[in-house]
């Protein structure tokens, strides 16, 4: 992905950013997305960069779409993202507080966290959410807030009857594994989690925070806020 943002910002345009996964078709992520403004943001994003406040930090930042409208509203906003394109793009584009750096081992603490285009599927499986959480112990600043997006992607194993028939893997069925290809690098697999808002809420509770859904989206999509109890 991060080369595919760096060649869009360079030329205006980029090949196919596939996305392969065992259990579904091959997709594609159209590249120009990436670099939407705010008036082409879906409403959950919109409401979530409304509630920013403090000093924040925009997780997976990519393009540094998010970060710029907040930047342009006065907040002090801090991008990560894992990819040295993607942080040496958002250089580029204005961000001014940019970092190459792995959430699980970030360190200094934040008001606002934002995990938008469900970022917070960098979890990977439910089991792991006690390790997010006890990195949210770390970073999250006294009345500190989290707000992420995520799916209940039990719809797209609902057939015609309206009957959900779950893949019989043993897991979670929104714990899914992905590999990306730009042109000819082709990505390692990574596990990626979606997660319904009661599950979610559920586990957060277990772990000292209180979730509350402030949005729902058109497409099993909700935005959440995350606070500790």
């Amino acid at each position: 992905m991060g080369r595919a943002i760096a060649d869009f910002h360079r030329t205006g345009t980029a090949g196919r950013l596939r996305v392969f996964s065992p259990m579904f078709e091959e997709d594609e992520i159209p590249v120009q997305t990436l670099f939407r403004s705010y008036a082409d943001m879906p409403a959950l994003e919109q409401k979530a960069l409304d509630r920013a406040k403090g000093r924040t930090l925009d997780v997976g930042a990519g393009s540094g779409c998010h970060s710029l409208v907040l930047q342009q509203r006065g907040v002090d906003v801090t991008a990560i993202d894992i990819s040295p394109f993607s942080v040496e793009t958002m250089r580029q584009r204005g961000v001014r507080k940019v970092l190459e750096q792995d959430f699980f081992a970030l360190e200094g603490q934040y008001d606002t966290i934002l995990m938008l285009m469900n970022e917070i599927g960098i979890v990977g499986t439910l089991e792991r959410l006690p390790v997010f959480f006890r990195r949210l112990d770390k970073i999250l600043a006294p009345g500190g807030q989290l707000l992420c997006d995520s799916s209940d992607i039990s719809y797209v194993f609902e057939d015609e009857d309206g009957r959900i028939d779950y893949p019989d893997t043993g897991h979670y069925y929104g714990e899914l594994t992905y590999r990306m290809q730009y042109k000819d690098t082709l990505g390692t697999p990574f596990l990626w989690l979606y997660i319904d808002a009661a599950t979610f809420a559920r586990i957060a509770l277990e772990n000292g925070y209180a979730l509350e859904i402030l949005a729902q989206g058109d497409h099993a999509d909700y935005l959440a806020r995350i606070t500790r109890k």
